[in-house]
């Protein structure tokens, strides 16, 4: 839509054939210059009808002289584009003599088969006007042909199409508003809308504003004088009084159409009137916020983030600064960046593989290389080797592989404590877990379960159906000290995952698909011979091919194309998927009784 409409100022006959009505009605209107034409009406009455037509007297009451056309065009050129309505051959010649001035010309429907009318014209180079035809009553196959027709005829700059007819009255049901949208839709032209509803009417202001909201490119309006009567045309003229009126209407819509998507009064209209969202219960600090089982939304009066700007700060990886209580807003300043640890878990006292920590892959410890891949976790604070106080676990502090990795010894059997010592030591929020005995964990899948862990507001993260070994926790530390006060002792407490997943009525869990690549049926996780045979075979072959920093990505694209060493250890299980009395155990133990 163009930002304000083509006015076209009919003069018609309001004049009457007083050529002074018609100077005075040019100078009344000579104030509209930008983006208005004017449009006349030259008749002959011998070459317009013959002379026992009820009309043709009028006709000659109408007529001007060339001449006095001349003196007129020249004049309302001054301020505006001039267009001309074609009835006859007089008209023809009035183009013909002042052509370099005309912009346009104008087929009543009425004319559009005037042979005689569109002959003379294709005599005059018309490629720098514009010509109307007007489609009153015209059906659609007719419109077709006329446009193709006459195109072709006249080679004119270009082709507008108009709406409306002029009866007395003429009744807004007759103003063709409906057609609007399908005759542009149909013929994809410039539209042209002439209403001809009564000049004194509101109609006759807003009527043509709506034709233009529906994609009216030019408006036509009668206008005459308001302080002499006249014979002709006068039912849908506008005085000079209503067309001001009707122009600055059109001015102000126009505006409110090219109004911003959103202005400043609209902005503090919802600032003044939204419902903020407000805690449904004290929430502390290090806490994700979710958006329905934390929030809920009331006109408070008190200023605070939308929902929106929570969302937003969590993406970021945010969470509780301090203590929010029941009913409080939350701000900015309420929040913080979230201080995430990997919490690698290694003991030395695995029964199934001996001091499996320290067998080698290629040229590290497994240990080792389980941690050199977690420091490579974007957005992490710290890297922690877990152990426990027992003398056989000391020898690991030896084992951390960079001097960047901390290592912390904590409660011997309790590793739900020992876990919560560690976030203590460390000042940490949110826990990746992983253990010791996945050696090929990867940054792809952690960025992927912390983007959706934050963005969620989840307390516990996990992926679903990942190759064993690959998969990682995600999990609020306030989250595991809220379950640890439920278990004093957490006995089975290195099944830590138990303690998370049986208990979805206390903990927000989020299960989430991984990007397909990594949902294999492969087993990397070290327990068994067989897991090291494996290991180290895939080390060999893809260490020449993807180099040192090669990721699970290549190991998966390596196993997917070596199914023979896929196979190496595809025959073992793990205990707690498979060994029903150990899994009845751990139900037992792990869920939350009040």
């Amino acid at each position: 839509m163009k930002e304000k409409p083509y006015i076209l100022i009919e003069l018609a006959n309001t004049h009457g054939g007083d050529f002074t009505y018609l100077t005075e009605l040019i100078r009344q209107y000579s104030a509209y210059r930008e983006n208005f034409g004017i449009k006349f009406q030259p008749l002959s009455p011998d070459t317009l009808a013959t002379p026992d037509f009820e009309w043709y007297s009028v006709y000659q009451t109408l007529y001007f002289t060339p001449e006095q056309w001349r003196e007129t065009l020249l004049e309302s050129s001054k301020t505006k584009d001039i267009w001309i309505d074609i009835f006859d051959l007089y008209g023809v010649k009035i183009i013909a003599d002042n052509l370099t001035l005309i912009h346009g010309v104008k087929f009543q429907s009425s004319v559009l088969y005037n042979e005689e009318v569109i002959s003379a014209l294709s005599s005059l180079n018309l490629s720098n006007c514009r010509i109307i035809l007007n489609i009153a009553a015209q059906e659609m196959d007719v419109i077709k042909q006329r446009i193709e027709y006459i195109s072709q005829k006249l080679n004119p700059k270009e082709l507008l199409l108009e709406i409306g007819f002029q009866a007395y009255p003429t009744e807004l049901s007759d103003s063709g508003l409906s057609k609007i949208k399908h005759i542009k839709e149909t013929f994809w032209l410039p539209i042209v809308f002439a209403d001809h509803i009564d000049g004194k009417s509101m109609d006759s202001i807003y009527l043509p504003i709506m034709a233009w909201l529906q994609g009216a490119d030019v408006i036509e309006k009668h206008v005459m004088l308001s302080d002499r009567e006249t014979k002709y045309d006068h039912f849908s003229s506008q005085t000079p009084e209503t067309f001001n009126t009707f122009t600055a209407t059109l001015s102000a819509y126009s505006a409110a159409m090219r109004a911003d998507f959103i202005n400043p009064r609209e902005r503090d209209y919802l600032k003044k009137t939204v419902m903020i969202p407000v805690l449904r219960r004290t929430m502390y600090a290090g806490e994700c916020i979710h958006s329905t089982q934390d929030l809920f939304f009331r006109r408070s009066g008190k200023e605070g983030l939308t929902l929106d700007e929570i969302k937003a700060l969590q993406a970021q990886g945010m969470v509780l600064s301090k203590q929010k209580d029941l009913n409080d807003t939350l701000r900015a300043e309420d929040f913080k960046p979230a201080k995430v640890g990997v919490i690698v878990a290694c003991r030395m006292k695995s029964s199934r593989l001996k001091e499996k920590a320290l067998l080698p892959i290629g040229d590290l410890p497994s240990v080792e290389f389980c941690l050199r891949n977690a420091l490579k976790f974007k957005g992490i604070h710290k890297v922690i080797l877990a152990s426990s106080t027992e003398e056989q676990d000391q020898i690991l502090a030896k084992h951390t592989f960079d001097s960047k990795v901390g290592f912390y010894q904590g409660h011997p059997e309790d590793v739900m404590q020992r876990y919560i010592d560690v976030c203590e030591a460390y000042d940490l929020d949110v826990v990746v877990r992983i253990t010791a005995d996945m050696p090929f964990v990867d940054d792809e899948i952690c960025s992927f379960l912390l983007d959706a862990h934050f963005k969620s507001g989840a307390e516990y993260t996990v992926g679903t159906d990942a190759a064993v070994g690959v998969n990682l926790e995600i999990f609020n530390v306030a989250c595991l000290k809220r379950i640890k006060a439920y278990f004093p002792n957490a006995e089975y407490s290195e099944y830590m995952t138990w303690y998370f997943q049986n208990n979805p009525d206390h903990v927000r869990i989020q299960k989430i698909d991984l990007p397909a690549i990594f949902v294999r049926p492969y087993r990397l996780t070290l327990d068994y011979e067989e897991d090291l045979a494996l290991f180290n075979e895939i080390h060999e072959e893809v260490l020449p091919l993807a180099g040192s920093e090669y990721t699970l990505r290549d190991v998966i694209t390596f196993l997917d194309h070596h199914p023979e060493i896929a196979a190496i250890n595809s025959h073992l299980t793990l205990k707690y998927k498979t060994d029903q009395a150990l899994i009845d155990l751990l139900n037992t133990h792990t869920r939350i009784k009040l």
